[in-house]
């Protein structure tokens, strides 16, 4: 089974360790900061190598919403759209069918 493994560090924050490259999910309103912060207006695309086993772990967790289930776009790429706890905008891409221009 493939786990979602992340740290909730705050109220506001929850931090994914992505091989290296840390992705942030922030609420402020949350964390009690004054600013004010919209969601990401596009996606964020990850690839991972187990796109399946991702989506069966994701649609069963209270907090995420799955936008659309895994579809192959005309050009390859297998994939599925999903936003954050804090309704960020997410795609997660099988990385053996990442298309990058």
């Amino acid at each position: 089974m493939f786990k979602i493994r992340g740290k909730r560090v705050s109220a506001g924050r929850h931090y994914f360790n992505l091989g290296g490259v840390i992705l942030a999910c922030y609420d402020p309103k949350a964390d009690g900061d004054k600013i004010k912060f919209m969601p990401n207006l596009d996606h964020v695309y990850i690839a991972v190598d187990n796109l399946d086993g991702l989506f069966k772990s994701a649609i069963k967790l209270p907090f995420t919403k799955i936008d659309r289930r895994i579809i192959t776009q005309p050009w390859g790429e297998r994939s599925f759209y999903a936003k954050d706890p804090f309704g960020n905008p997410l795609c997660f891409v099988d990385s053996k069918t990442i298309f990058i221009g």
